[in-house]
């Protein structure tokens, strides 16, 4: 288990200044021996194995895997491994990974548990959707060129070398859509050169030009741990949109004509101008924000491994549960109604009954705990329910 995610990838040194130093605002490289991390602490999650097994015994669609050789002019064409039914062509991932193609899965904590409970765990830190893409590149090979992503990244080396090369930031916190043009955003000079070994991680911020070739004589295989974030922008649409909710100006129609060329626009400044102070007045954080934070718990999914095998066993009223570490819930209180508390978690809302309000605040407390131990007569019912969705664990 990954109790301080931040710890885990990047020291207890870099951990500690990272939010307040370099989120969003600088790159920065972790040696793990220099930082005191075990090199093969990625092993576990992932090897080069997984990434053939996967490769080669499932069943993967066009965009679960994707070819990349910087090489190629125009890229590597779908249609040169991915068959008539949209299936992925193994034997031509296999010939075009040999010629130089870096092998792409994308959203590969779909497929890897241990990528799935990563995720989770940095959700938990950041309150964003977090996403993993597996890049194994031939030794001498580059995927893609010179380019930003439009979201932040943790780069995990977990096999070989790979020597990247960080430049300028043409484009400061890109929107999610905003992609890199190559003929508009220009790489400026080098600020950073270095060579990830296993163990090692980067982090690169969104909007920073960089690249990466394959060095060393191996394969070489990395994550890339990407950071879906909601901006302020966000927020700020989300509060506009409760306001019109209140108040009805908002959502007069537009003037009659408006896309005239004639049209007069001096009265729509002045009434934009009048909503502005309103909304100056009237917009409030706390909505806004409750409304993003249920829906970032309810999106996420739900991680509850045994829950199945769990279902149809008789529960044993001394197995011994604690408190998901990273489970993101929301507890809420109607005023009344027979099931008045609501647990938003990941995957659906959970109702209990009043009564069971200081069984359930024990067994998400974080002390570990029994059904015995919540001294409530429907005990096994409720930890059943939170070991369902992923809230409590067994200890």
């Amino acid at each position: 288990m990954i109790d301080k995610p931040l710890d885990w990838l990047l020291g207890q040194t870099e951990a500690a200044r990272f939010h307040a130093e370099l989120y969003e605002q600088a790159a920065v490289y972790v040696r793990a021996g220099d930082a005191g991390l075990d090199p093969a602490r990625f092993a576990p999650i992932l090897t080069i194995e997984d990434v053939d097994r996967l490769v080669t015994t499932t069943d993967l669609k066009q965009d679960d895997l994707v070819l990349a050789d910087a090489g190629v002019e125009g890229g590597i064409a779908h249609s040169d491994y991915v068959d008539s039914g949209g299936f992925i062509d193994r034997g031509a991932v296999a010939r075009k990974h040999r010629e130089g193609a870096t092998i792409i899965l994308n959203q590969a904590h779909r497929f890897i548990s241990g990528l799935g409970q990563l995720c989770q765990a940095i959700e938990a830190e950041f309150s964003c959707h977090v996403q993993t893409n597996l890049y194994l590149t031939p030794a001498g090979a580059q995927g893609f060129p010179t380019h930003f992503d439009s979201h932040d990244v943790f780069v995990l080396q977990v096999a070989g070398q790979k020597q990247w090369q960080l430049y300028g930031t043409p484009l400061a916190n890109p929107y999610r859509g905003e992609r890199f043009q190559r003929h508009s955003h220009e790489a400026g000079d080098l600020a950073a050169s270095f060579c990830l070994e296993p163990g090692d991680v980067a982090y690169v911020p969104r909007g920073m030009m960089h690249d990466a070739l394959g060095a060393g004589e191996g394969a070489s295989l990395h994550i890339t741990v990407g950071l879906i974030v909601k901006s302020w922008a966000d927020l700020v649409l989300e509060a506009v949109a409760e306001v019109a909710l209140r108040e009805p100006d908002f959502r007069r129609s537009l003037p009659p004509g408006f896309a005239r060329d004639s049209f007069d626009r001096a009265d729509a400044r002045a009434t934009l101008a009048t909503l502005g102070k309103l909304l100056a007045t009237e917009m409030k954080l706390d909505p806004a924000l409750d409304l993003m934070a249920d829906d970032f718990v309810r999106t996420r999914p739900a991680f509850a491994p045994g829950a199945v095998m769990a279902a149809t066993q008789p529960f044993d009223e001394g197995q011994r549960f604690i408190a998901s570490a990273h489970c993101q819930y929301r507890r809420e209180q109607e005023p009344d109604g027979e099931r008045n508390i609501r647990i938003l978690a990941p995957g659906g809302e959970l109702w209990f009954t009043a009564e069971s309000g200081a069984a359930i605040d024990r067994a998400l407390s974080g002390a570990p705990f029994s059904a015995a131990d919540l001294a409530f007569e429907h005990a096994a019912a409720v930890v059943r329910r939170l070991f369902d969705y992923g809230l409590v664990v067994q200890a």
